[in-house]
């Protein structure tokens, strides 16, 4: 009697040790599943020309702006159109990426002048190219976030302080699609000209980068590429209102990854651009 009863405590106590070995297995599981969770980061993916990318835009700026549980990937590239960007296969590798938001910048490059491979017209082809950017980030489940063009800062020369833009066409055509498609819109245009006629041709020309001795009214110098990023911040905190968490008040450069530009893709001295 004694052994058989030895026996079923021996079989209880196996039972015992192995629940307890199933509920610790899952314990670990479940730990590892909300480390998981809880360490995904928000993927920010960047789509543009050179006054968006790292080298010479403010991309880079951005990015300072940026908590730590959000991770910027700068695709931009210099030299790049609405159209040239998807023919040389970039935003199928921008798509790639499978952002959780997509920020898509153009403009400069579509303009008149620029040659068939790049150039496009504001009210048919950018539009349309635009419009396949949208729907496509959409198609993997990503935002797209639409971006004014960043004025080029070359003031009137009669002396009036205004700008003398050049990109309101674009400009317009992609805000009519934004409302056309109920996609956040980053007025970045309007207020980067705001912001230089508001602090003159002096203050503006400190944020332009001077290569050869001659001032680059397109680019950005480091300071410029914070003052602008700025301002996207400030439009996104509105367009896009659950990233504001996500976003810092002021700058931090300890937060974003150092600046290794392409050097033939991301730098100013490098560009296609005036």
């Amino acid at each position: 009697a004694a052994a058989s009863l030895a026996k079923v405590a021996r079989h209880h106590l196996v039972k015992i040790i192995a629940t307890v070995v199933l509920l610790a297995d899952a314990s670990i599981i479940c730990a590892q599943t909300a480390t998981n969770v809880s360490e995904k980061r928000i993927r920010i993916v960047l789509v543009g020309d050179s006054t968006v990318n790292d080298g010479g835009g403010w991309g880079y700026g951005f990015k300072q702006f940026l908590t730590g549980d959000v991770e910027c990937i700068n695709t931009a590239a210099n030299g790049r159109s609405s159209k040239s960007f998807i023919s040389e296969g970039r935003w199928q590798k921008a798509l790639a990426l499978k952002g959780d938001y997509y920020f898509i910048q153009f403009g400069h490059n579509d303009e008149p002048g620029k040659g068939p491979e790049r150039e496009t017209d504001p009210a048919t082809t950018y539009t349309q190219n635009l419009a396949r950017y949208v729907d496509e980030a959409r198609a993997i489940g990503g935002k797209p976030i639409l971006v004014t063009s960043l004025t080029r800062r070359i003031f009137d020369k009669s002396g009036s302080g205004k700008l003398a833009p050049s990109l309101v066409p674009y400009v317009e055509a992609m805000k009519k699609l934004a409302a056309e498609k109920s996609v956040p819109l980053v007025d970045l245009h309007a207020r980067s000209v705001e912001l230089c006629e508001k602090i003159g041709p002096a203050e503006t020309a400190k944020l332009n980068p001077v290569a050869n001795g001659k001032p680059d009214t397109t680019h950005l110098n480091a300071e410029g590429r914070v003052v602008f990023a700025r301002l996207v911040v400030g439009e996104l905190r509105k367009a896009v209102p659950e990233l504001a968490p996500h976003l810092l008040a002021e700058p931090n450069p300890a937060l974003a990854p150092s600046e290794k530009p392409d050097k033939k893709s991301s730098s100013p001295a490098a560009t296609k651009e005036p």
